[in-house]
């Protein structure tokens, strides 16, 4: 199984400079827009790539796993969102328990290149997530505000996440009839990744539950529309048997 390397591709820097860009104060809305957009596609695409190139090749991008700290503030928000991401980059993902201190660890399992980038979109959204719920009022009336916020999160999260796996799904449509490295087509390539993972992660985790989500009031609606804004243009390792919970 690959490990993971240290983050060197040049398309990835390209990404993440777009990203940082996108984030400045000092862009306007009309360019952070066009840096996040540029960002998304390119994102998706290398996806794409690099699933061709390294086709037979698995020392270049190989099945691995990455544990994945998130803390509190809203721990389980940050949880549900890496959870939806990684799934929409064709990774695998479980909830492994509390770590202390409110901090949630998230087991990921994927192709080192989809694990790459299920992290940078993450750290991405999920500034997006808590600055736009540091920016809401609630609304007079609700009885719970922490409740109001958390459904406010729950409807960005399942929103912006839905936008992100529709632009992936395209990416590996348009790259449907193209031919990988060994001469496979590229849908059949994309399956085999998809097998992959899910044999690894099963390895890993052959007994897990689901955890559903609930949500209060207003809040999940003006989340989505939040969502619908958003632009988007102590180790267990593999092998080890576990149980955890799938995040809904």
């Amino acid at each position: 199984m690959a490990t993971p390397q240290a983050d060197v591709n040049p398309k990835l820097a390209t990404i993440k400079a777009l990203l940082a860009k996108a984030e400045n104060s000092a862009a306007s809305e009309a360019e952070a827009e066009l840096y996040r957009a540029r960002a998304m596609e390119m994102m998706a695409k290398y996806g794409v790539d690099e699933a061709l190139l390294s086709d037979g090749q698995p020392s270049r991008d190989g099945v691995t796993d990455k544990n994945f700290d998130l803390p509190n503030p809203w721990s389980m928000s940050r949880v549900r969102l890496m959870y939806h991401i990684a799934e929409a980059v064709g990774c695998k993902s479980i909830l492994m328990g509390q770590q202390g201190n409110g901090t949630r660890r998230v087991h990921v399992v994927g192709y080192e290149s989809d694990v790459q980038r299920a992290e940078i979109l993450y750290t991405s959204l999920q500034l997006q997530m808590l600055n736009g719920l540091n920016r809401q009022a609630v609304p007079y009336g609700v009885r719970s505000p922490k409740a109001w916020r958390n459904s406010w999160q729950l409807g960005f999260i399942v929103r912006v996440t839905e936008r992100l796996a529709a632009i992936e799904e395209a990416a590996r449509a348009a790259a449907s009839g193209e031919t990988s490295a060994t001469g496979r087509s590229g849908e059949l390539v994309l399956a085999a990744r998809g097998g992959m993972v899910r044999a690894a992660f099963q390895a890993a985790h052959p007994t897990v539950r689901k955890q559903s989500s609930s949500f209060s009031g207003t809040g999940y609606g003006d989340g989505i529309a939040a969502g619908n804004r958003a632009d988007i243009g102590g180790t267990r390792r593999i092998g080890a048997a576990s149980a955890g919970a799938l995040i809904a």
